[in-house]
Protein backbone atom coordinates (compact mmCIF):
# COMPACT_ATOMS: atom_id res chain seq x y z
CA UNK A 1 0.00 0.00 0.00
CA UNK A 2 2.74 2.30 1.03
CA UNK A 3 4.59 1.47 -2.49
CA UNK A 4 1.77 2.39 -4.82
CA UNK A 5 1.14 5.53 -2.52
CA UNK A 6 4.71 6.61 -3.33
CA UNK A 7 3.99 5.70 -6.56
CA UNK A 8 0.74 7.95 -6.88
CA UNK A 9 2.64 11.13 -5.50
CA UNK A 10 5.72 10.44 -7.57
CA UNK A 11 2.99 11.23 -10.65
CA UNK A 12 1.34 13.87 -9.08
CA UNK A 13 4.56 15.60 -8.77
CA UNK A 14 5.57 14.83 -11.72
CA UNK A 15 2.69 16.39 -13.49
CA UNK A 16 2.59 19.64 -11.25
CA UNK A 17 6.36 20.01 -12.50
CA UNK A 18 4.86 19.83 -16.31
CA UNK A 19 2.16 21.86 -15.72
CA UNK A 20 3.28 24.86 -13.30
CA UNK A 21 5.31 26.40 -16.32
CA UNK A 22 2.15 26.47 -18.11
CA UNK A 23 0.48 27.71 -15.51
CA UNK A 24 3.05 30.11 -14.85
CA UNK A 25 2.86 31.28 -19.09
CA UNK A 26 -1.10 31.80 -18.57
CA UNK A 27 -0.40 34.34 -15.45
CA UNK A 28 2.23 36.17 -17.29
CA UNK A 29 0.00 37.56 -20.33
CA UNK A 30 2.20 39.47 -23.13
CA UNK A 31 3.14 42.99 -22.74
CA UNK A 32 1.14 44.48 -23.07
CA UNK A 33 -2.30 43.91 -21.93
CA UNK A 34 -3.99 46.91 -21.24
CA UNK A 35 -3.79 50.69 -21.51
CA UNK A 36 -0.41 52.49 -21.63
CA UNK A 37 -0.05 56.23 -20.45
CA UNK A 38 2.21 58.65 -21.43
CA UNK A 39 2.76 61.66 -18.84
CA UNK A 40 3.71 64.62 -20.13
CA UNK A 41 5.05 67.78 -18.16
CA UNK A 42 3.73 70.59 -20.28
CA UNK A 43 0.03 71.59 -20.97
CA UNK A 44 -1.70 70.81 -24.41
CA UNK A 45 0.24 71.83 -27.52
CA UNK A 46 3.50 72.03 -26.32
CA UNK A 47 6.50 70.32 -27.88
CA UNK A 48 6.28 67.31 -25.70
CA UNK A 49 2.50 66.98 -26.11
CA UNK A 50 2.64 67.30 -29.64
CA UNK A 51 5.03 64.43 -30.26
CA UNK A 52 3.76 62.48 -27.31
CA UNK A 53 0.19 62.72 -29.69
CA UNK A 54 1.77 61.83 -32.51
CA UNK A 55 2.93 58.94 -31.33
CA UNK A 56 0.43 57.50 -29.25
CA UNK A 57 -2.15 56.74 -32.09
CA UNK A 58 0.77 54.69 -34.23
CA UNK A 59 1.60 53.15 -31.19
CA UNK A 60 -1.47 51.95 -30.15
CA UNK A 61 -2.25 50.17 -33.27
CA UNK A 62 0.97 48.09 -33.54
CA UNK A 63 0.94 47.14 -29.52
CA UNK A 64 -2.86 46.40 -29.45
CA UNK A 65 -3.52 48.26 -26.86
CA UNK A 66 -4.94 52.11 -25.95
CA UNK A 67 -2.05 54.82 -26.12
CA UNK A 68 -2.98 57.71 -24.13
CA UNK A 69 -1.89 60.93 -23.08
CA UNK A 70 -1.88 62.39 -19.61
CA UNK A 71 -0.74 65.89 -19.52
CA UNK A 72 0.77 66.82 -15.94
CA UNK A 73 2.10 70.11 -16.30
CA UNK A 74 3.63 72.00 -13.17
CA UNK A 75 6.46 72.80 -10.73
CA UNK A 76 8.93 72.27 -13.31
CA UNK A 77 8.58 68.50 -13.99
CA UNK A 78 7.92 67.54 -10.58
CA UNK A 79 4.10 66.94 -10.82
CA UNK A 80 5.12 64.73 -13.83
CA UNK A 81 7.35 62.85 -12.53
CA UNK A 82 5.53 62.21 -9.17
CA UNK A 83 2.87 60.75 -11.61
CA UNK A 84 5.56 58.50 -13.25
CA UNK A 85 7.15 57.68 -9.45
CA UNK A 86 3.88 56.57 -7.82
CA UNK A 87 2.83 54.15 -10.76
CA UNK A 88 4.34 50.77 -11.12
CA UNK A 89 7.27 50.32 -12.35
CA UNK A 90 5.51 47.90 -15.48
CA UNK A 91 5.93 49.39 -18.74
CA UNK A 92 2.16 50.90 -18.18
CA UNK A 93 3.02 54.34 -17.52
CA UNK A 94 6.25 56.56 -19.22
CA UNK A 95 6.94 60.06 -19.11
CA UNK A 96 7.49 62.09 -22.61
CA UNK A 97 9.60 65.17 -22.37
CA UNK A 98 12.03 67.14 -23.61
CA UNK A 99 15.55 66.92 -22.02
CA UNK A 100 15.32 70.44 -20.49
CA UNK A 101 13.66 69.04 -17.72
CA UNK A 102 16.57 67.16 -16.86
CA UNK A 103 19.94 69.31 -18.44
CA UNK A 104 17.96 72.99 -17.47
CA UNK A 105 15.48 72.74 -14.47
CA UNK A 106 18.01 71.05 -11.64
CA UNK A 107 21.03 73.20 -12.35
CA UNK A 108 18.27 77.15 -11.82
CA UNK A 109 15.63 75.07 -9.43
CA UNK A 110 15.97 74.23 -5.79
CA UNK A 111 14.70 71.14 -4.01
CA UNK A 112 13.42 69.42 -7.22
CA UNK A 113 12.37 66.24 -5.56
CA UNK A 114 13.30 63.95 -8.77
CA UNK A 115 16.87 63.01 -10.07
CA UNK A 116 17.92 61.42 -13.77
CA UNK A 117 19.96 58.68 -12.47
CA UNK A 118 17.77 58.01 -9.32
CA UNK A 119 14.83 57.56 -11.21
CA UNK A 120 14.40 57.54 -14.62
CA UNK A 121 15.53 54.66 -17.44
CA UNK A 122 15.98 55.96 -21.09
CA UNK A 123 13.71 54.55 -23.54
CA UNK A 124 13.49 56.09 -26.90
CA UNK A 125 15.14 59.12 -27.97
CA UNK A 126 12.12 59.84 -30.36
CA UNK A 127 12.41 63.15 -31.77
CA UNK A 128 14.43 65.86 -31.93
CA UNK A 129 13.18 70.52 -32.51
CA UNK A 130 16.00 72.34 -33.72
CA UNK A 131 15.46 75.85 -33.21
CA UNK A 132 17.02 78.91 -36.21
CA UNK A 133 18.84 81.50 -35.61
CA UNK A 134 16.57 84.48 -37.39
CA UNK A 135 17.92 88.44 -37.91
CA UNK A 136 15.53 91.31 -38.72
CA UNK A 137 16.55 92.90 -42.06
CA UNK A 138 17.45 96.27 -40.85
CA UNK A 139 20.63 94.70 -39.46
CA UNK A 140 21.94 94.19 -42.50
CA UNK A 141 23.74 90.63 -42.57
CA UNK A 142 23.39 87.38 -44.43
CA UNK A 143 24.82 84.86 -43.39
CA UNK A 144 25.92 83.58 -39.74
CA UNK A 145 29.74 85.07 -40.07
CA UNK A 146 28.32 88.13 -41.09
CA UNK A 147 26.69 88.54 -37.82
CA UNK A 148 29.70 87.81 -35.98
CA UNK A 149 31.79 90.25 -37.31
CA UNK A 150 29.33 93.16 -36.75
CA UNK A 151 28.93 91.82 -32.93
CA UNK A 152 33.05 92.02 -33.06
CA UNK A 153 32.92 95.42 -34.60
CA UNK A 154 30.02 96.86 -32.52
CA UNK A 155 29.77 95.03 -28.99
CA UNK A 156 26.48 95.28 -26.92
CA UNK A 157 24.98 97.35 -29.61
CA UNK A 158 22.75 94.29 -30.70
CA UNK A 159 20.11 92.57 -29.17
CA UNK A 160 18.59 89.07 -29.10
CA UNK A 161 14.92 88.57 -27.71
CA UNK A 162 14.41 85.32 -26.18
CA UNK A 163 11.39 83.27 -24.80
CA UNK A 164 12.59 83.75 -20.78
CA UNK A 165 15.40 83.37 -19.02
CA UNK A 166 16.38 80.32 -18.53
CA UNK A 167 15.20 78.71 -21.77
CA UNK A 168 17.10 76.91 -24.86
CA UNK A 169 16.74 80.29 -26.49
CA UNK A 170 17.94 82.11 -23.76
CA UNK A 171 21.01 79.46 -23.04
CA UNK A 172 21.85 78.44 -27.48
CA UNK A 173 22.32 81.81 -27.50
CA UNK A 174 24.53 82.19 -24.40
CA UNK A 175 26.56 79.43 -25.68
CA UNK A 176 27.21 80.89 -29.15
CA UNK A 177 28.40 84.22 -27.49
CA UNK A 178 30.81 82.73 -25.41
CA UNK A 179 31.94 80.33 -27.60
CA UNK A 180 32.28 83.11 -30.21
CA UNK A 181 33.47 85.78 -27.81
CA UNK A 182 31.01 88.59 -28.89
CA UNK A 183 28.17 90.85 -26.71
CA UNK A 184 24.63 90.74 -27.40
CA UNK A 185 22.03 91.85 -25.35
CA UNK A 186 19.30 90.07 -24.05
CA UNK A 187 15.57 90.97 -23.98
CA UNK A 188 13.71 88.42 -22.27
CA UNK A 189 10.08 87.58 -23.32
CA UNK A 190 7.43 85.42 -22.02
CA UNK A 191 7.58 83.00 -24.53
CA UNK A 192 8.40 83.09 -28.34
CA UNK A 193 4.55 84.28 -28.78
CA UNK A 194 6.44 87.97 -27.75
CA UNK A 195 9.45 87.08 -28.80
CA UNK A 196 8.79 86.59 -33.12
CA UNK A 197 6.96 89.56 -33.11
CA UNK A 198 9.45 91.49 -31.35
CA UNK A 199 11.72 90.27 -33.88
CA UNK A 200 9.23 90.97 -36.50
CA UNK A 201 8.63 94.70 -35.13
CA UNK A 202 12.43 95.25 -35.12
CA UNK A 203 12.49 95.65 -31.28
CA UNK A 204 15.18 93.29 -31.35
CA UNK A 205 17.76 92.20 -33.75
CA UNK A 206 17.74 88.29 -33.80
CA UNK A 207 16.01 85.52 -32.26
CA UNK A 208 16.28 82.46 -32.04
CA UNK A 209 12.57 80.34 -32.79
CA UNK A 210 11.45 76.82 -34.12
CA UNK A 211 10.73 76.76 -37.61
CA UNK A 212 7.01 77.27 -37.53
CA UNK A 213 6.98 80.48 -35.92
CA UNK A 214 9.50 81.71 -38.23
CA UNK A 215 8.49 80.49 -41.43
CA UNK A 216 6.24 82.40 -42.95
CA UNK A 217 8.16 85.60 -42.26
CA UNK A 218 10.98 84.09 -43.74
CA UNK A 219 8.84 83.76 -47.11
CA UNK A 220 7.73 87.25 -46.61
CA UNK A 221 11.24 88.76 -46.54
CA UNK A 222 10.72 89.68 -42.76
CA UNK A 223 13.54 87.52 -41.75
CA UNK A 224 16.48 85.88 -42.75
CA UNK A 225 17.83 82.68 -41.40
CA UNK A 226 21.11 82.30 -40.64
CA UNK A 227 21.56 79.09 -38.77
CA UNK A 228 20.26 75.91 -36.51
CA UNK A 229 21.15 75.41 -33.29
CA UNK A 230 21.56 71.46 -34.05
CA UNK A 231 24.74 69.31 -34.85
CA UNK A 232 23.88 69.13 -38.20
CA UNK A 233 21.62 70.38 -41.07
CA UNK A 234 18.54 69.56 -40.96
CA UNK A 235 15.92 68.23 -44.05
CA UNK A 236 13.39 70.97 -43.31
CA UNK A 237 15.81 73.97 -44.50
CA UNK A 238 19.00 71.68 -45.68
CA UNK A 239 19.75 75.67 -47.19
CA UNK A 240 20.24 77.03 -43.68
CA UNK A 241 24.07 75.47 -41.95
CA UNK A 242 24.29 74.35 -38.98
CA UNK A 243 25.84 76.71 -35.72
CA UNK A 244 28.25 73.65 -35.58
CA UNK A 245 29.60 74.03 -38.85
CA UNK A 246 31.20 77.35 -37.48
CA UNK A 247 31.62 76.17 -33.70
CA UNK A 248 32.17 72.71 -33.55
CA UNK A 249 30.15 70.30 -30.94
CA UNK A 250 27.96 73.01 -30.92
CA UNK A 251 23.93 70.98 -30.03
CA UNK A 252 21.18 72.90 -28.52
CA UNK A 253 18.49 71.51 -30.10
CA UNK A 254 15.80 70.38 -27.68
CA UNK A 255 15.46 66.78 -27.45
CA UNK A 256 12.32 64.84 -26.93
CA UNK A 257 11.72 61.37 -25.44
CA UNK A 258 10.47 58.30 -23.71
CA UNK A 259 11.66 57.65 -20.02
CA UNK A 260 10.28 54.84 -17.96
CA UNK A 261 10.35 54.17 -14.01
CA UNK A 262 13.59 53.00 -12.79
CA UNK A 263 12.97 49.11 -11.84
CA UNK A 264 11.32 48.38 -15.19
CA UNK A 265 11.84 45.37 -17.03
CA UNK A 266 14.53 45.02 -19.36
CA UNK A 267 12.32 43.38 -21.93
CA UNK A 268 9.44 45.88 -21.36
CA UNK A 269 11.69 48.75 -22.54
CA UNK A 270 13.41 46.60 -25.35
CA UNK A 271 9.58 45.90 -26.95
CA UNK A 272 8.40 49.74 -26.26
CA UNK A 273 11.49 51.48 -27.56
CA UNK A 274 11.22 48.73 -30.45
CA UNK A 275 8.14 49.91 -31.45
CA UNK A 276 8.81 53.74 -30.80
CA UNK A 277 11.40 53.29 -33.54
CA UNK A 278 9.13 51.50 -36.21
CA UNK A 279 7.01 54.28 -35.34
CA UNK A 280 9.39 56.74 -35.87
CA UNK A 281 9.93 55.70 -39.87
CA UNK A 282 6.16 55.62 -40.87
CA UNK A 283 6.39 58.48 -43.81
CA UNK A 284 3.25 59.55 -42.07
CA UNK A 285 4.38 60.46 -38.89
CA UNK A 286 7.58 61.90 -40.28
CA UNK A 287 5.83 64.28 -42.02
CA UNK A 288 3.41 65.37 -39.42
CA UNK A 289 6.01 66.00 -37.35
CA UNK A 290 7.95 68.28 -40.06
CA UNK A 291 5.11 70.09 -40.60
CA UNK A 292 5.64 71.42 -36.32
CA UNK A 293 9.40 71.57 -36.83
CA UNK A 294 10.43 68.50 -35.43
CA UNK A 295 12.57 66.23 -36.82
CA UNK A 296 11.44 62.47 -35.93
CA UNK A 297 14.36 59.96 -34.58
CA UNK A 298 13.57 57.16 -32.74
CA UNK A 299 16.95 56.25 -30.81
CA UNK A 300 17.09 53.44 -28.36
CA UNK A 301 17.98 53.48 -24.85
CA UNK A 302 21.77 53.60 -25.18
CA UNK A 303 21.87 56.19 -27.20
CA UNK A 304 19.22 58.03 -25.35
CA UNK A 305 21.19 58.24 -22.44
CA UNK A 306 24.23 59.44 -24.51
CA UNK A 307 22.51 62.05 -26.21
CA UNK A 308 20.96 63.50 -22.50
CA UNK A 309 24.59 63.26 -20.75
CA UNK A 310 25.80 64.89 -23.44
CA UNK A 311 23.05 68.02 -23.37
CA UNK A 312 23.35 67.94 -19.21
CA UNK A 313 27.15 68.80 -19.83
CA UNK A 314 26.64 71.33 -22.36
CA UNK A 315 23.59 73.24 -20.74
CA UNK A 316 25.90 73.70 -17.59
CA UNK A 317 28.42 75.58 -19.46
CA UNK A 318 25.64 77.75 -20.91
CA UNK A 319 24.01 77.74 -17.50
CA UNK A 320 27.41 79.40 -16.19
CA UNK A 321 28.12 81.39 -18.85
CA UNK A 322 24.90 83.34 -18.71
CA UNK A 323 25.74 83.57 -15.28
CA UNK A 324 22.08 82.11 -13.72
CA UNK A 325 21.89 81.12 -9.92
CA UNK A 326 20.20 78.48 -8.42
CA UNK A 327 16.94 79.73 -7.81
Amino acid sequence: MSTRRSMLWGCALSAAAVLAPLGLAQAQAPYPNKTIRLVVPTPAGGLPDTVARLFAQRLGERLGQPVVVDNKPGANGVVAAQALATAPADGYTYLVTDGSMFSINPAIYKNLNYDYQRDFMPVSLAARAPLYLAVHPKVGVSTLQELIALAKARPGALTYGSSGVGSTHHLTMEAMKSALGIDLRHIPYKGSSQSVPALIGGQVDVAFSALPSLSGFVKNGQVRLLGNNAAQRSSQEPGVPAIAETIPGFDFAPTIGVFAARGTPASVIERFSAEMANVARLPELVQSLNSAGIVAVGAGPAEFDQAIQGEIARLAQAISAAGLKTE
